[in-house]
């Protein structure tokens, strides 16, 4: 994979034009403080929602979704993938020009081909593989969110100048920017999504399950699953040395336990064939018409999905867990 530090990308490139922010949310007020610390100047295009009002008390200019397309060189649309199709579709699709870089931190729309920019814009990618809340937070204490970065449109012969410019400016370059393509990184995205964490969330409402009914109490069944913040440093581990090597942190019984019953899963063939169908649904579509589909009933199966998450008992035991540990609600 191709990637792009500091030296390799040039703030210039943004130096003297207009740049434009839809949206003003996690990764919009990221994005824009970011961007500003690093000398250049941002205008917040508005939806006129609760963000709006933060935006101007952060210093930022404020103007509506229509004038910002208008006025901006480079437009990045940080709103939801399914407001971004509308907003594109009302107010953006007839007032953007030629020259213009529309930039995105998510493949979805381009993927799918629910937003077809016109062909004298270039369309350019640079997604944090953060938050927006760790994109600031890594800024601010100089060392960077690594970002993707990716070109589906170059009219202009010089959009992925323009992208990792912006890159630089949010702080990715420090970390790294990797270069990809809109179809992967919406593929992986929708891939984790679909695949590794249903299969993740499911074990673990397995094992609350199983462990509550054979007697354990509830709230210490939360606290050794993830209550107890152990397994988000075995994940925090995982990224700063290594998947196997994290391992060594723990005792030799717990990592012959988890290597020896690892391997001897029964079902990992049924796992193998789930993420391969998770996969093939979201190349060829089934996913986007599925969800749109939702959408446009006023997502009723989702509101059930959460209806149903929320009456899980594991709610209850992590209250009570959560009044135990007094430390953390102090």
């Amino acid at each position: 994979m191709e990637a792009y530090y500091d030296p390799d990308a040039s703030l210039e490139v943004l130096r003297h034009k207009t740049l434009g922010i839809i949206g003003y949310g996690n990764q919009g007020r990221a994005q824009a403080l970011n961007l500003r610390d690093s000398g250049l100047e941002v205008m917040i295009g508005s939806l006129r929602d609760e963000t709006a009002s933060q935006a101007e008390k952060d210093g930022f200019a404020v103007r509506s979704a229509a004038e910002v397309a208008e006025r901006a060189d480079v437009l990045t649309l940080l709103i939801p993938d399914e407001v971004q199709r509308e907003v594109y579709a009302d107010v953006l699709s007839t007032r953007l020009r030629a020259g213009q870089t529309l930039n995105f931190a998510h493949g979805y729309n381009i993927r799918f081909g629910l937003i077809v920019p016109p062909g004298d814009v270039d369309v350019v990618m640079v997604a944090p593989r953060m938050i927006g809340t760790m994109v600031r937070e890594s800024f601010v204490t100089g060392s960077g969110a690594p970002a993707y970065i990716a070109v589906a449109q170059d009219a202009s012969g010089h959009a992925l100048e323009t992208a990792l410019a912006w890159a630089r400016g949010i702080g990715a370059t420090r970390a790294g920017a990797f270069k990809t393509t809109f179809a992967q990184e919406t593929e992986l995205d929708l891939f984790q999504e679909q695949a590794l964490w249903p299969l993740l969330c499911r074990t673990m409402m397995m094992a609350y399950e199983f462990l509550a009914e054979d007697g354990f109490p509830p709230e210490m069944v939360a606290l050794e699953m993830y209550g107890s913040e152990e397994a988000a440093e075995i994940f925090r581990e995982m990224a700063r040395v290594g998947f196997f090597k994290q391992m060594r942190l723990h005792s030799q019984t717990s990592q012959y336990g988890t290597l020896s019953r690892a391997r001897a899963v029964p079902f990992a063939k049924q796992i193998r064939a789930f993420m391969e169908s998770a996969l093939a649904g979201i190349r060829d579509g089934r996913f986007d018409r599925e969800w749109r589909r939702e959408q446009a009933a006023g997502y009723p199966v989702f509101k059930e999905l959460r209806a149903q998450a929320d009456a899980h008992p594991l709610n209850r035991a992590e209250a009570e867990m959560r009044r135990l540990m007094r430390y953390q609600s102090e």
